[in-house]
């Protein structure tokens, strides 16, 4: 009796769990899971890309995988990526349970918060905040242009030398939101600020490791001695840092005089507790805030610019024929002016075509229904994590004439003019999109632009060219690469 019982036990524990793996009526079809770790076996986390689009081509553009317990709806095409992200963009606006970013900065802030009040009105504050500091304005202009004076500056410390780019890209990228959200630029070998830079460089990757995935699919595994934990060290680093900013701030503001972003939102603090009003806005929020604004301002931007670089300097002919553009419209001019880019196509389509092939943020942030809701004929229940593959666009055969090859020519018609491309996704789209885009365009312009003025970017050796595969994290980054400039004036 004691064996049969045990039998029947089995069985139906095995029944219970094949129906927690087995899909709801009405869901979209995906791989077969196993229980307890679903499709996560099937997938390597180095680069889950090549699953996903190798599942794409079995079970079509909307399908759905299991991550340990948690399911999981992929949409790839610029089809159902549009219905998503525009079509049915707010249906579509709420941000899935994620226990990782949970434990690190709740529900609070800009980017991961869910769709509601308090992100509408964080997200509203903040574009307009951006805005008064000189956002689509000359004053930013100005402000991307003197951190390119420093940038070159360093730069020509190492000409006809090899130099690692990375450490001076990613410092002159990250003066810019500083500026904006602290009110200050750190030197290039502060080496607190350099230390800090590497923690969240190194947090972006972890975030989508495997043992990530762990920590997220078992609330348990962030109690054992697993990498894991390396994310929440860094996290106490940097938290710790932001703290201190903030601090001083709170210290030495003259109040209704605000000099930059923080100055701002504790002004609307003060604000919020004289009228006495129920607001969203508190200290837990601005925290959050100021670290979604510094990190998201630094690791895609810089990365991007990193990109350009590494493609200027294996593809010598498309190099000259940006600056011999740059130049043109230059004249004598010191440096370009960021509205001189209308008149400049081929430097325009060369930048976009950078981020499509690099895909910089290739799986965009995961998005979640606000409630049920139907997608290409399949019902998605609210709160169902949603992964849109922006990078299935950017690769799409049917919508580029050299999807897979760097080729400026993608963004240019017969005419040479620049053309506007519907598959050219990399902010995302709809409500929920990049609110830095127009921030982060400028200054891969100004940069980029500045850069080429005053060097010519040259492999270490032309007979072995840097390994251009990217690395796969929240962004696509390059692997770290060395290259020699030959100063130009």
């Amino acid at each position: 009796m004691e064996l049969s019982s045990a039998l029947l036990l089995g069985l139906v524990l095995l029944g219970l769990m094949w129906w927690k793996w087995s899909r709801p009526k009405g869901f979209p079809p995906g791989p077969p899971a196993l229980p307890v770790m679903g499709n996560m076996l099937q997938m390597d986390f180095t680069n889950p890309l090549k699953a996903l689009r190798k599942f794409s081509k079995v079970y079509g553009p909307v399908y759905s995988i299991y991550l340990g317990f948690t399911p999981a709806v992929v949409v790839r095409g610029i089809k159902d990526l549009k219905e998503v992200l525009v079509n049915k963009g707010v249906e579509f606006a709420d941000r899935p349970h994620n226990r990782l970013i949970e434990a690190i900065s709740g529900t609070k802030g800009i980017i991961v918060a869910p769709y509601g009040q308090s992100w509408k009105q964080h997200r509203r504050f903040t574009l307009s905040t951006l805005r008064n500091f000189g956002l689509g304005k000359k004053s930013m202009e100005e402000r991307i242009c003197e951190e390119s004076s420093y940038l070159i500056q360093e730069f020509k410390k190492n000409t006809n030398a090899l130099i690692d780019p990375h450490l001076v890209i990613d410092n002159a990228v990250s003066n810019i939101i500083c500026s904006i959200v602290f009110g200050r630029r750190y030197d290039y070998d502060d080496p607190t600020f350099r230390d800090i830079l590497n923690l969240v460089h190194e947090n972006m990757k972890m975030a989508t490791s495997v043992w990530s995935q762990l920590y997220n699919a078992f609330g348990f595994v962030r109690h054992l001695p697993l990498p894991h934990q390396k994310i929440f060290r860094n996290i106490k680093v940097i938290f710790g840092f932001l703290r201190k900013v903030l601090e001083e701030h709170k210290r030495t503001r003259n109040p209704g005089q605000p000099q930059n972003y923080i100055d701002c939102y504790l002004d609307e603090l003060d604000k919020e507790q004289e009228d006495g009003n129920k607001s969203t806005f508190n200290d837990e929020n601005l925290f959050t805030c100021v670290g979604d604004l510094f990190i998201a301002g630094t690791e895609t931007t810089a990365a991007s610019l990193e990109w350009c670089l590494l493609y200027m300097m294996t593809n010598p002919d498309i190099q000259e024929k940006c600056r011999e553009e740059i130049n043109k419209i230059r004249g004598d001019r010191e440096h370009l002016d960021y509205e001189d880019r209308m008149m400049m196509p081929y430097t325009q389509a060369v930048l976009q075509e950078v981020q499509r092939y690099a895909s910089v943020v290739p799986l965009g942030v995961a998005h979640a229904p606000i409630k049920d809701v139907q997608l290409n004929g399949y019902t998605i229940p609210k709160g169902t994590l949603i992964l849109t593959d922006l990078s299935s666009v950017h690769y799409d055969e049917s919508q580029w004439k050299y999807p897979h090859e760097f080729n400026p020519e993608n963004f240019l018609n017969k005419e040479g003019e620049l053309v506007k491309v519907d598959s050219f996704l990399p902010f995302s789209a709809g409500p929920r999109s990049c609110l830095g885009e127009n921030l982060a365009r400028m200054e891969i312009f100004l940069f980029f632009t500045s850069i080429l003025t005053h060097f010519k970017l040259c492999c270490p050796d032309t007979k072995s060219p840097p390994d251009c595969t990217p690395v796969f994290g929240v962004s696509h980054t390059p692997k770290r690469f060395l290259m020699r400039l030959v100063p130009l004036t």
